[in-house]
């Protein structure tokens, strides 16, 4: 998706988020003036919205297993033959998957601490059936760590495929990626399908983010109308929100202004202040246009003209890490997957923790590099732990404006990534 329609969908996505708030606005002031002649009105309106919303997400849906299983397939075989890989290719998967398992639990230890979605349970009771459901899922039986384990596995992957039980599926993609990559000409056919497959499912993607706007505008309505007609609902979800921004932020700004640095400074010997001056403009560029894809250009002129880093380096690390690394968005997906548990009532167990820990870190593999493809994501890891993936809509007033954040951090790990890898190639 061009940087021009990225914009265009942004600006009508804020417009439409706007145009949501004056309608419940309006609505609920209406509504507290005379709740016998304007309630079933309202119920009409919020029925509406919720009809954009639902059309909006089963659009999502109907996409995360073609988009999952080829998305991973294609990021596994950008390595090339895995038994190639050489020091390189293992030092940046390395540091890939330790930075991003410690976003995630990062992530995990300040959305259990803070706790943003604790009292807005009152405010998510007004939709058809939601009270009924949370106390469903709070009575749920605890998931076991040994099943945690086991559900890396299927015993029908076609099952899985069908039933829309990612966990498996990411854990088959890995695999069959990875022997694709060694079974020479025969294996290349088959990833040139995937590759069309994956081509195809970005195209998908960039259609249903046009319908994104209505669909916001819609779940917006649904989600914060149906609060306002409890007492005190629609500021228990409003603050609710604000403070899940505020984990979001803190949380990615700690990351990037803590976590990364220190790694860059101990396995690169780089002044972190410099290094981050000097990726200035292809952090700027991450943050408008919301899309580590875009932003690789970018990225890779300012690791090797500005800060000096091998270019042999920056250019394997930094399109593989577009692809496969994503430190914020997995930290993004965890932190809403547990905040929606908190506003729902649904105490997790330590298993379902677990389970939500790996399944962002893995799942971060197939995140498509453009905006708002993480909803994706956090609708994968809500249906492993049984959320009703309608409840993202809590979120999707602020998504937009977290997504420049946490791609912000997605470019600074691959940059720093990059450093790591550009040391060890010069001494070696």
């Amino acid at each position: 998706m061009s940087g021009k329609h990225s914009n265009l969908i942004l600006a009508l996505i804020v417009g439409g988020l706007v145009l949501a708030i004056i309608v419940v606005a309006i609505c609920t002031s209406l509504y507290n003036g005379n709740p016998e002649g304007f309630g079933p009105v309202y119920v009409n309106i919020i029925a509406v919205g919720d009809f954009l919303g639902q059309f909006f997400l089963r659009s999502l849906r109907m996409i995360i297993v073609p988009l999952v299983l080829a998305s991973i397939i294609v990021g596994i075989s950008s390595l090339g033959d895995i038994r190639k890989i050489g020091g390189i290719g293992f030092r940046t998967l390395g540091f890939y998957l330790v930075t991003t398992s410690l976003a995630v639990l990062l992530g995990l230890i300040l959305v259990n601490v803070f706790q943003p979605g604790v009292g807005a349970e009152g405010a998510l009771t007004a939709g058809e059936g939601q009270a009924e459901r949370a106390a469903q899922l709070a009575g749920r039986e605890d998931v076991a760590i040994g099943d945690v384990f086991l559900s890396f596995l299927s015993t029908n992957i076609f099952k899985a495929f069908a039933e829309g039980d990612m966990l498996p599926i990411i854990v088959f993609a890995l695999v069959l990626g990875g022997i694709l990559t060694t079974l020479g000409e025969r294996g290349r056919v088959v990833l040139k399908f995937f590759e069309g497959v994956n081509d195809a499912m970005m195209k998908i993607i960039g259609l249903i983010l046009w319908l994104a706007p209505i669909g916001i505008f819609g779940l917006v309505i649904a989600k914060f109308g149906g609060a306002s007609m409890e007492p005190g609902g629609l500021r228990a979800m409003v603050m609710s929100v604000g403070k899940f921004s505020a984990v979001v932020i803190g949380g990615i700004t700690f990351h990037s202004v803590v976590t990364l640095p220190i790694l860059l400074f101990v396995l690169s010997k780089r002044n972190p202040f410099k290094y981050f001056l000097d990726l200035i403009p292809a952090l700027l560029t991450a943050w408008s246009t919301s899309s580590s894809g875009a932003t690789i250009p970018m990225t890779i002129e300012c690791t090797v003209d500005r800060a000096g880093v091998d270019s042999r380096a920056a250019g394997f690390v930094i399109p593989l890490g577009a692809t496969v690394n994503m430190d914020g968005t997995a930290f993004y997906e965890a932190v809403a997957v547990i905040f929606i548990a908190q506003a729902l009532n649904v105490d997790l167990s330590i298993g379902q923790m677990i389970l939500i820990f790996l399944t962002a870190t893995f799942s971060s593999i197939g995140v498509a590099a453009i905006p708002q493809a993480s909803l994706v994501m956090i609708m994968v890891i809500l249906s492993q732990v049984d959320i009703p993936a309608e409840n993202i809509a809590m979120i999707l007033a602020v998504d937009w404006f977290l997504d420049r954040f946490r791609t912000v951090a997605n470019v600074w790990g691959d940059s720093v990534g990059a450093a790591f890898v550009g040391r060890h190639l010069q001494q070696s």
